[in-house]
């Protein structure tokens, strides 16, 4: 592809993720989206941390790509580190929000000052990297905010204010995790009818009223409201109570659902644009050969996403829990799962299951999800995991970790039926739940539904008519 000189008027977006695995993944898909279906000259902007990740993972020309798709760099504020793993979140937040905006505005400054690149004409940020619509306000140039949640995560962080409001967050004390104050139910959220405080995002399970992420989400939340429109990667079929509440709340600028990505980006056919990636850890595709000689529904996918941590102990309660089960499993234990430790698997669990089960360190989730021979999904309910699996028709086993995927869990299970909750991480009820979602009959419901779900998603993704598709065109018309 050839170079655009100014005179050229293509419009150029400019897409900031948040810099964490499950951000940068949908906001890579939007934007080949926005380059292949809207003829954008994109640049796409990682911390210099995640970017120097990607280069590891993927080799050190694998983000050259195309002229007119980029890749740029700002600090993250946070002191510099070669460890390979997700940063501290709630860390990573206070410091994007306070140190971000001026480089970012540098950055802007430079591309609008670059001799073969056309002025920047619109600003695609994360959700929670708001700063940046200084920067679009500065410009007088339109942001949209791309939220990364479900629809009911998002509406959720969004009642923050009203949880504090009415004394329902800070805890008073400790206790209050434990002495059944979590099953408090809530029935005044706009489109969900009730929903338990255990369900809500977990940032609320805390006393400290200056907590750092509690102020993060109500800060982000309130700015959202300046921007020009907020898309959600979800589709109204699945969402559509929450979705349609959204146009109640007073200010809110529209809400747009755009997804499944994955189904809309099976347009985009440029093979230099796909050949770009975004894994932070280095893929072992080996895995999809070793499905190929599996039955289909036979396996059990297990995966907690780039960002949950556990104990060695809970380790082996689920190591156990999958043998004692007799499932062929997958099972993915990235480098850093283990809360400060390497993890160690026991030599019989390894001898037990060595002709049923893979370990593998990453893998290519859409795939993997895709392919005939997984019959069910163990994770940990992140939103992109949630939907990758509703895209399968694979129903899930749920053990939400932290932020909105207490609440994706609660929609997976009790509104859509197509999960089991995991209360207690102990061995005989996660091989009782792996039974019951492969052979048993509310397994085989679950199924059902799934492959319904998946089937109004490709609906949704599908041109001429499809709400997502048509929403996408309404997107691009903003900019």
């Amino acid at each position: 592809m050839t170079s655009f000189g100014k005179t050229e008027n293509k419009p150029h977006v400019v897409c900031v993720p948040y810099p964490a695995q499950g951000h940068i993944n949908p906001m890579l898909k939007l934007a080949k989206l926005l380059h292949f279906k809207g003829g954008f000259h994109v640049t796409f902007v990682n911390t210099e941390y995640n970017h120097k990740r990607l280069l590891k993972s993927r080799g050190p020309n694998s983000l050259n790509g195309l002229s007119s798709f980029r890749f740029e760099t700002i600090p993250d504020g946070l002191s510099d580190t070669d460890v390979d793993v997700t940063q501290d979140v709630p860390s990573l937040c206070d410091s994007t929000r306070k140190t971000c905006l001026p480089h970012f505005k540098k950055l802007i400054s430079k591309l609008n000052n670059a001799t073969h690149t056309p002025p920047v004409t619109c600003i695609v940020s994360d959700g929670i990297m708001s700063f940046t619509l200084d920067a679009a306000q500065e410009l007088n140039i339109p942001e949209v905010l791309f939220w990364t949640t479900s629809a009911c995560g998002f509406m959720c962080y969004v009642q923050y204010r009203q949880l504090i409001e009415k004394g329902l967050t800070p805890l008073k004390d400790s206790s209050y995790l434990t002495n059944g104050y979590l099953d408090t139910t809530i029935d005044w959220v706009p489109g969900i009818k009730e929903i338990r405080l255990k369900d809500f995002p977990s940032f609320i399970r805390t006393t400290d009223p200056n907590d750092v992420m509690l102020d993060f989400v109500l800060g982000e939340c309130e700015r959202a409201l300046k921007a020009s429109a907020i898309i959600l990667n979800t589709f109204d079929a699945l969402e559509h109570d929450v979705l349609q509440a959204f146009s109640s709340i007073n200010n809110s600028p529209p809400v747009y659902s755009i997804g499944p990505l994955n189904f809309l980006f099976k347009e985009v056919t440029d093979k230099e644009l796909n050949s770009i990636g975004s894994n932070l850890w280095k893929e072992e595709p080996e895995c999809l050969e070793w499905l190929n000689s599996k039955e289909p529904n036979s396996v059990v996918y297990v995966n907690f996403g780039s960002i949950t941590v556990m104990t060695n102990e809970q380790l082996i309660e689920f190591a156990w829990g999958l043998a004692n089960s007799k499932k062929t499993f997958l099972w993915i234990i990235r480098p850093d799962l283990i809360t400060g430790e390497n993890s160690i698997l026991p030599q019989e669990f390894l001898e037990e299951t060595k002709n049923r089960g893979l370990l593998s360190g990453w893998c290519p989730q859409e795939e993997v999800l895709d392919h005939s021979a997984i019959g069910g999904f163990l994770t940990h309910s992140g939103w992109n995991s949630t939907l990758e699996s509703v895209c399968g028709g694979v129903p899930m086993i749920c053990w939400p970790f932290f932020a909105e995927q207490q609440t994706n869990c609660r929609f997976c299970c009790h509104e859509w039926e197509i999960g089991l909750e995991i209360e207690d991480a102990k061995r005989d009820k996660i091989e009782e739940l792996v039974r019951e979602l492969m052979e048993g009959e509310k397994g085989k419901e679950m199924k059902e539904k799934a492959l319904r779900l998946k089937e109004l998603a490709i609906d949704a993704a599908s041109g001429p008519y499809g709400s997502s598709f048509v929403n996408l065109e309404n997107v691009l018309r903003l900019f």
